[in-house]
């Protein structure tokens, strides 16, 4: 492995899908924010936690800017994190992955780590908008979310590794085997503590986006990685060896 090359093409598609992620979080995720968050101020005011004062929008203002612009950078930089991950898995994984090019194989894996580390957990734990949720629930709803992505990541792998010791028909067993496994972990898990109190609309509004959000960095993160991997061979020799 060329691991000067590794790094670049893991850390320059995070970075780039990032970008993305944080662009489309803006463009479609932030207007959900501003409408619940303008609930949020209405309520401050009607119970006389905060006065509807001239200073409280500029202050108001100036926080809501300061978090916009800091948007893409901050999906540049998480998007970096999890590029990385994602690029040392498919290091480890792209020869067990389904036979074609490299882009074919990121689409597949990204497919596989979207779908048990975000969209399963998500229909558990889903987003809800700042109107959602008590303060004091905050650490029990991280801990129940990060847990249920944890199981879900290591109930695959464990599938994964089962699929390798049972040689016929080893897919549809591991396939079938994690799918009732995680449908059971999906019935035991408590549910989210917090009510939805807020416009059925907005909340249902602002999960769609955010699935869509994270859904553009997967792909992007996929079709960027496989495409670079592809040009610039960060396992040619490897590679060279194993054709031989």
């Amino acid at each position: 492995m060329k691991t000067i090359i590794f790094l670049t093409i893991v850390l320059v598609s995070g970075a780039l899908a990032g970008t993305l992620h944080g662009v489309a979080n803006l463009a479609i995720v932030e207007p959900y924010l501003d409408q619940a968050i303008g609930i949020e101020n209405q309520n401050l005011f009607a119970s006389g936690e905060e006065e509807d004062t001239p200073q409280f929008w500029v202050e108001y203002d100036a926080y809501r800017d300061w978090q916009k612009g800091g948007q893409v950078l901050a999906g540049a930089i998480l998007g970096t994190s999890i590029g990385a991950l994602f690029g040392i898995v498919y290091a480890f994984s792209r020869h067990v992955l389904p036979q074609g090019n490299d882009l074919k194989k990121t689409i597949t894996l990204a497919g596989i780590m979207w779908l048990t580390l975000f969209f399963i957990p998500f229909l558990k734990y889903p987003a809800n908008p700042p109107t959602v949720g008590d303060a004091e629930t905050v650490v029990l709803r991280a801990v129940l979310y990060l847990s249920f992505i944890a199981i879900s990541g290591l109930g695959a792998v464990a599938f994964y590794q089962l699929s390798k010791k049972i040689k016929s028909k080893s897919k549809i067993i591991s396939v079938v085997g994690y799918g009732i496994f995680i449908a059971i972990v999906f019935a035991l898990m408590p549910p989210n503590p917090d009510e939805v109190n807020a416009p059925l609309d907005l909340v249902n509004g602002f999960r769609a986006m955010s699935v869509v959000a994270v859904s553009v960095f997967w792909v992007s993160v996929a079709v960027i990685l496989g495409g670079l991997w592809h040009k610039f061979r960060p396992d040619s020799q490897i590679h060279s060896q194993n054709d031989m």
